[in-house]
């Protein structure tokens, strides 16, 4: 029998409360979200009953939220039966990587013809935040605030195929990302962020590609040190 779990047994951890239907779908977009904003960490198992526990909902959700997961290649399973959040290797990162410059930088172009005043306001808003979470080492905060500048930057392209396969990327790579603070506040990771938004002012397609596909690879530089 699959028996609701009490919110008084419910442990700390990253993830809401769920409360509505739907539960499998919210179980999903809420371990989705947790990947992408590398709130989980690589290697992290996901225990089933206490992930349970911490959405406040019964066990077969979140079971079919996860087998989901790991048919996306965001989640692995071992053999016995536990799922993990993956480490991935140098070659898997290096793919991954070029992967997003192609679909970011060709998204990037598609923005610059698209884009409005109030867009590139919001997105220059939201690198200002970025700047201003890491000054206070607030790391957490600036990883959020980073994937919202891509994704922002990528949903104004008006390309919602493109835009699906760049969440299974994030999910894939979020984990990883955490390492980009590893240096603390007195070396965050380089942004292209304001050429980026340069290119997106002057409607010039192949700045903002060049400017993203520079962010993503100078950026993520770093990570290449916690890689095998």
């Amino acid at each position: 029998m699959n028996e609701m779990i009490s919110p008084d047994m419910a442990p700390p951890g990253p993830f809401r409360r769920l409360t509505r239907d739907s539960l499998s779908e919210r179980a999903y977009q809420e371990v989705r979200t947790a990947l992408m904003l590398s709130r989980l960490a690589p290697g992290e198992k996901l225990l089933l009953r206490p992930l349970a526990a911490q959405l406040g909902i019964s066990a077969t959700p979140v079971r079919e939220a996860l087998l989901r997961l790991v048919s996306e290649q965001a989640l692995q399973m071992d053999e016995r039966g536990t799922v993990i959040v993956p480490r991935i290797d140098r070659a898997r990162f290096l793919e991954i990587r070029a992967l997003r410059c192609t679909l970011e930088g060709q998204a990037g172009e598609a923005a610059a013809a698209r884009a409005t005043q109030a867009d590139i306001a919001a997105l220059a808003a939201l690198h200002d935040r970025l700047v201003a979470a890491e000054k206070r080492r607030d790391f957490a905060t600036a990883l959020q605030t980073n994937e919202a500048f891509h994704f922002g930057l990528c949903r104004l392209a008006g390309m919602p195929v493109l835009l699906g396969l760049l969440e299974i990327l994030w999910m894939q790579c979020g984990p990883l990302l955490s390492h980009l603070y590893a240096g603390g506040a007195e070396n965050p990771p380089r942004h292209g962020h304001l050429e980026a938004l340069e290119g997106l002012r002057r409607r010039d397609a192949a700045r903002v590609r060049a400017a993203i596909i520079r962010d993503i690879e100078e950026g993520g530089r770093p990570l290449l040190d916690f890689l095998p």
